[in-house]
Formats: structure tokens, sequence, C-alpha cells
């Protein structure tokens, strides 16, 4: 299932934006950085915003997305969560599965978490280990430093 499939460069390197159906319904990293296909007011919106993100002028985002295209109903639930955290603060990978269904579905979360559709606006990078360091990041811990940092921590 594709839609309109968009590539835009920003600070943190390329990404791949798609919509589908006036919605965003995926981001991710790439280092390809193919000819931009025909882009929609969908896109458009978001590469805005994203720019503003970056820049420090924009904590929240307007823009329609549907994680629920991808994923199993639990991770949906993770990603749910996941928005509820807020603009330059971080919870552990414990603290988020607490809130879902338990701290014994630690693992389980961070694998939803790693497979979050809609990087950057899903604040994926917002969950850190225990013991205050980084943990993982599918898109590489170097862009998760960049984007805690545009978000002050």
């Amino acid at each position: 299932m594709t839609g309109n499939v968009y590539f835009q460069k920003f600070d943190i390197g390329w990404l791949r934006i798609e919509s589908l159906d006036d919605s965003i319904v995926r981001i991710d990293y790439t280092d390809e950085s193919e000819e931009p296909a025909k882009t929609d007011k969908v896109i458009e919106q978001c590469v805005r915003e994203l720019g503003e993100y970056f820049k420090g002028e924009r904590e929240l985002f307007d823009v329609k997305i549907n994680p629920g295209v991808y994923g199993t109903p639990f991770q949906q639930s993770v990603w749910q969560e996941l928005r509820q955290i807020p603009y330059g603060e971080t919870i552990s990978y414990k603290t988020l599965a607490e809130r879902i269904s338990g701290s014994n579905y630690s693992r389980a979360v961070a694998n939803a978490n790693g497979k979050n559709p809609i990087s950057i606006i899903i604040p994926c990078h917002r969950v850190i280990a225990s013991n205050n360091t980084l943990g993982g990041y599918t898109g590489g811990l170097d862009k998760k430093k960049l984007l805690l940092s545009v978000e002050g921590r």
C-alpha cells in the first residue's frame, strides 16, 4: 500500500514522507535523495511543520496522521501513548510499558516503539533507558540526540 511519496532533506538528513487519503502514514529516515514525487497538500503541510520543528518554532504538529494503516493493535496502543509524551520531556521504556500493560512488557514496548511508522511526529525519540542513557533508536543514536537537542534536552 503506497500513497504519494516525497523525499525532503532536513538538518537530520533525508526523510521519506508518505501520504495516503489526505493524511501522513509514514515518515522514514533514508539515505536516498530521489527526486521528489508530485507533492500534495498534506505532504506540503508536513514538510512545513517539520521545518518549523527543526528551527525550534513548533512543539506540536497539526498535520493529520494515520498510523493505523500499519501495525498491530498493541503497536498502535504504544504509538498512541507516545503521542502523550510532552515536547522536551522523556520517559523510560519501563514507564511507557507500565502505562500500557505493565512493566514486564518493556521489551515488547521497545519493539513496538522501533516500528513506529511516523517518526518525529509520533515522538519515539522521547523514550530512553531507565538509567537515563539514550537506549536505541531506529534512525540511529545521532538522530535521537539531535531530536532531543532540538527539544532542549
